[in-house]
C-alpha cells in the first residue's frame, strides 16, 4: 500500500476538525464508539 502525504492550510483543518466534532458529537448522541474520530482529530491536530 502506497502513502500519500497531502498538505493543507490552516483554514482547511480548522473545518475539517470541525467536521469530526460534528460527527463525534452525533456519535455520542446515539451511544457508539468515537474512538477513530477521536484518533482523526488528534493527528489533525498535530
Amino acid at each position: 500500500m502506497k502513502n500519500i502525504k497531502i498538505r493543507f492550510n490552516d483554514n482547511e483543518v480548522s473545518i475539517m476538525i470541525y467536521a469530526l466534532n460534528e460527527l463525534r458529537n452525533q456519535l455520542i448522541r446515539e451511544g457508539r464508539y468515537t474512538d477513530a474520530v477521536d484518533e482523526l482529530i488528534l493527528k489533525l491536530a498535530k
